[in-house]
């Protein structure tokens, strides 16, 4: 299932700052990470990618640093930086408000964790 473009302008960020949270990424492994780790729903291509991370990047959530890579080839990588780590922390208490209200509405059911808490 593809999310539309106005959910992803809000989960898309967060799922990249989430990923870089375990350590540095190249584009390649975030793309692949994204589509492997959401079952496909936030998949997305390097053309959608790449400018989001111009973006965190601009706002000084990620930093990118050029490397070697062990096959010799450079490759740009991005780790999150202190103001990035706050931004996730923030960004996942709004998310999990919001899925909170949703249950409550009935518009998703909870998880099988989220109905054992709830007992």
């Amino acid at each position: 299932m593809r999310v539309e473009r106005e959910l992803m302008r809000g989960a898309g960020p967060l799922a990249v700052l989430k990923l870089l949270e375990n350590g540095e990424k190249y584009g390649y492994q975030l793309v692949e990470s994204l589509a492997k780790q959401s079952d496909g729903v936030l998949a997305m291509g390097q053309s959608t990618l790449y400018p989001m991370l111009y973006n965190l990047e601009a706002k000084g959530l990620i930093r990118a640093t050029w490397r070697e890579s062990d096959s010799k080839r450079k490759r740009k990588y991005y780790c999150l930086t202190d103001r990035g780590h706050k931004k996730l922390i923030k960004d996942t208490q709004q998310w999990e408000a919001l899925t909170a209200a949703m249950i409550s509405l009935g518009v998703i059911a909870p998880s099988a964790s989220v109905r054992e808490a709830l007992t």
